[in-house]
C-alpha cells in the first residue's frame, strides 16, 4: 500500500513594493581586432653597403614581399589583379629527407608549366658574385640576382634550363632518373656545389606544391608586378609581390616600388616567410613523421 503525504500549496502573497519593467541581460560581444604585423627594420649602414656590393656584381636585382595572411584578399584588389589571368603551376622540389642541400645552400627545382612545358633550376645562395667563374657569367642560362625583401637581402646563382611537363611526372613516378631533367651545365654545377657524396640520385622528391602566378601591369606603376600564391597541403599559403629591374636603377626604383605599395596599403612586414624554405620544410617535415629521415 502506497501512503501519499498531502501536501498544502502556499500561494505567494502580492507585493506591496511597486516594481519596474527590465531589459534582460546579455554578455557583450568582445571585439577582437586583427593583430598589426610587426614591421620590418631599416637596413643597418653596414647592410646596406653590402647590398651594394653585391648588387654591383650582380646581373638583375628582384625586389620582393610577403604579404601577410589577413591582407591577401584586399592586396590583390588593391593593385587591381584579376584573379583568372593566373597560370597554374607545379613545383617540385628535390633534396636529402634532412634537407642536407638546403643546409649547404643548394637548390634543385623543377617546375611544370600550364600548356606542358616545364623548367627547372640549380640554384646557389648565398653568393659572393666577384667568385663566380667568367664563364659562368658568358651563359645566357646562368644568373646572379639579388633578392630584395623588407628587412633583408640574399645573393644567388642561378643555372636555369627547360625540359616537358611530361618528363617531370616520369622523373616523379620513378620512370626516368632524376638527372636526366638538367643540362650536362647543370649537373657540372650541382657536382661544384652539392656536399660531398649526395649525388642526385639520392635526392628525393619534395611536394609538388601548387602555385598560382600572374603577371600584371598597374595604371598607376611604370613597371610589371608579379603575384605568386603559394599554396600548401595543409591549407596555409604565401603571397608574394614581386618586380624585377637592372642593378643600376636598384635603389631609385626600390624607393618608388615601396611608395607605391604604401599607396596600396601593403605594409612591410617583418615576417618574409620564404617560398622554397616553407615548401623544403613543409615536406621534409612530412617525410620526418613518416620515418623516412634516418
Amino acid at each position: 500500500m502506497v501512503t501519499r503525504t498531502a501536501t498544502k500549496t502556499v500561494q505567494p502573497k502580492p507585493s506591496t513594493t511597486p516594481t519596474t519593467a527590465t531589459k534582460p541581460v546579455t554578455a557583450r560581444k568582445r571585439i577582437v581586432k586583427p593583430k598589426q604585423p610587426a614591421l620590418a627594420k631599416p637596413l643597418s649602414r653596414d647592410q646596406f653597403d653590402a647590398l651594394f656590393k653585391l648588387i654591383k656584381g650582380s646581373t638583375s636585382v628582384e625586389l620582393k614581399l610577403s604579404v601577410p595572411l589577413t591582407s591577401h584578399r584586399a592586396t590583390v584588389k588593391s593593385v587591381g589583379l584579376d584573379p583568372v589571368e593566373a597560370q597554374p603551376r607545379q613545383a617540385f622540389f628535390f633534396d636529402t629527407p634532412d634537407l642536407a642541400l638546403n643546409k649547404a645552400g643548394v637548390v634543385v627545382r623543377a617546375r611544370r608549366i600550364q600548356g606542358g612545358d616545364a623548367d627547372t633550376v640549380i640554384k646557389l645562395r648565398p653568393v659572393d658574385p666577384s667568385t663566380i667563374d667568367p664563364d659562368l657569367r658568358r651563359s645566357a642560362a646562368f644568373k646572379i640576382e639579388v633578392d630584395v625583401m623588407p628587412g633583408g637581402f640574399v645573393c644567388s646563382a642561378s643555372y636555369k634550363g627547360v625540359c616537358k611537363g611530361r618528363e617531370v611526372l616520369d622523373v616523379t613516378a620513378g620512370a626516368m632518373p632524376l638527372r636526366k631533367l638538367f643540362s650536362k651545365e647543370q649537373r657540372a654545377f650541382y657536382d661544384a656545389h652539392a656536399p660531398a657524396g649526395i649525388t642526385m640520385d639520392q635526392l628525393v622528391l619534395l611536394g609538388p606544391t601548387f602555385l598560382l602566378k600572374a603577371k600584371h601591369q598597374p595604371k598607376d606603376f611604370d613597371r610589371p608586378i608579379v603575384v605568386e600564391m603559394w599554396l600548401y597541403p595543409d591549407g596555409s599559403r604565401i603571397l608574394e609581390v614581386s618586380t624585377k629591374c637592372l642593378p643600376k636603377e636598384a635603389f631609385e626604383f626600390g624607393g618608388a616600388f615601396k611608395a607605391y605599395l604604401a599607396a596600396h596599403g601593403i605594409v612591410l612586414g617583418a615576417d618574409q616567410s620564404a617560398k622554397t624554405r616553407t615548401a623544403l620544410e613543409y615536406y621534409s617535415a612530412g617525410l620526418k613523421e613518416a620515418g623516412m629521415t634516418d
